[in-house]
């Protein structure tokens, strides 16, 4: 793994080079004490055991949450739990196997969660509020507005907002699939400071640490590369369900949108708390340049339909010049889309450069691949855009 993909000073045995770690590690936790807004995501397997609500692990947590905001920072919670708080009212020892029997106990469930969590915090004088999501609310523009809306109002009223996914409905087509995703969502829909995901390892390490016993815990992490995706257990272009590699997803898309992200262990004491207090706890994930959250939405609240393979003059096109998308600089054309779905661009060396909303169907799209603009007309008998994907809806990622 590259040094300057994470810092950690175990592995630096000159006391300069230790010294510039610290100081870096410092500042990083430094700007902890600014933030103003947070998203927590807790995990099941932090607040349940043996498929059984932990009574002790959700009190602890509620205290660290409403100690924060008692300090003038506003939270939001996205939750597991659902299911087994479910389980114990159906008299269910087991985690249903089919989709029904989760999402009845999911059903059951989510009414004593809710509940749980409200007791917990009217203790502390706060006001928790619910929202349940699914992918689809994130997807359509005008349902993400809206949703927006009602979360901006629910904070400037000063309550916290509870979010889950709507787990006794969902099915695959409408689900965003795990919580990490789902709180990283949140987080660029509220343009939150600071992702927290709580977890049951301490952070993120330089190797699985259930399979290597000389791994070692890095503090912070500066750019998410292959190694660090190497280093979870799998390639980042592999598909993962749970686990380090959801919260690996999570990290690239809440620090390509320009905030930070945090992995710590959920059942630290007052882990929240000391996290923005600067304490070296977990790991950091640091930001890169913040976009708007009109871009936001576009390259990361929405799952691509498709993906374009451009060339390198399309490329350079993008990324140097700040052009458009045209039909010239596109090779080939893969998935089924259609107007204003987001569609991934790929350079020819495989490497994702870019997203945006794209202005033809796959079908439209393919016949152009190649072609001039001025032979848009001829080719489909109509002609509604010179680009397929404009630059105002393109998003460059890092």
């Amino acid at each position: 793994m590259e040094p300057s993909d994470f810092i950690h000073p175990k592995k630096q045995l000159n006391p300069k080079v230790n010294n510039t770690i610290h100081n870096m590690q410092v500042h990083g936790r430094e700007s902890l004490s600014n933030v103003k807004r947070i998203v927590v995501k807790i995990g099941s397997s932090t607040i349940s055991d043996d498929l059984r609500i932990n009574e002790a692990a959700l009190d602890g947590l509620v205290h660290d949450l409403a100690t924060v905001k008692q300090q003038g920072v506003e939270v939001i919670l996205v939750t597991s739990g659902a299911i087994a708080a479910g389980l114990p009212h159906l008299g269910l020892n087991t985690r249903p196997k089919t989709l029904p029997g989760l999402q009845a106990a999911a059903a059951v469930g989510q009414i004593r969660l809710m509940a749980a969590y409200a007791e917990r915090f009217q203790h502390y004088g706060q006001c928790p509020s619910q929202l349940l999501l699914t992918q689809d609310d994130f997807s359509d523009r005008k349902r993400y507005t809206r949703m927006n809306d009602a979360l901006h109002t629910l904070l400037q009223l000063g309550t916290i907002p509870i979010i889950n996914e709507n787990d006794s409905v969902s099915v695959e087509e409408i689900k965003v699939g795990d919580n990490d995703t789902l709180s990283a969502y949140v987080t660029n829909l509220a343009q939150a400071d600071l992702l927290i995901i709580l977890s049951d390892q301490q952070g993120f390490f330089s190797a699985d640490p259930r399979h290597n016993p000389d791994v070692e815990l890095i503090h912070t992490v500066k750019n998410i590369s292959n190694e660090i995706w190497q280093a979870a257990g799998k390639a980042g272009t592999e598909s993962g369900t749970g686990g380090m590699i959801t919260k690996l997803r999570a990290a690239e898309i809440v620090t390509a949108s320009g905030e930070m992200m945090i992995i710590a262990y959920g059942r630290e004491p007052l882990v929240v708390t000391r996290l923005l207090k600067g304490e070296l706890l977990g790991t950091l994930f640091l930001p890169n340049t913040r976009i708007s959250g009109r871009k936001r939405w576009i390259a990361y609240s929405r799952p691509p339909k498709g993906y374009l393979v451009i060339d390198n003059g399309a490329r350079n096109a993008l990324i140097q010049g700040g052009k458009s998308l045209l039909p010239a600089g596109i090779q080939s054309v893969e998935g089924h889309f259609n107007y204003s779905d987001t569609v991934s661009c790929f350079a020819e060396n495989g490497v994702e450069i870019a997203r945006g909303l794209i202005n033809y169907n796959s079908t439209e799209t393919s016949k152009l691949a190649g072609k001039q603009t001025q032979d848009i007309e001829s080719i489909l008998g109509y002609h509604d855009y010179d680009e397929i994907i404009h630059r105002d809806n393109l998003v460059l990622l890092s």
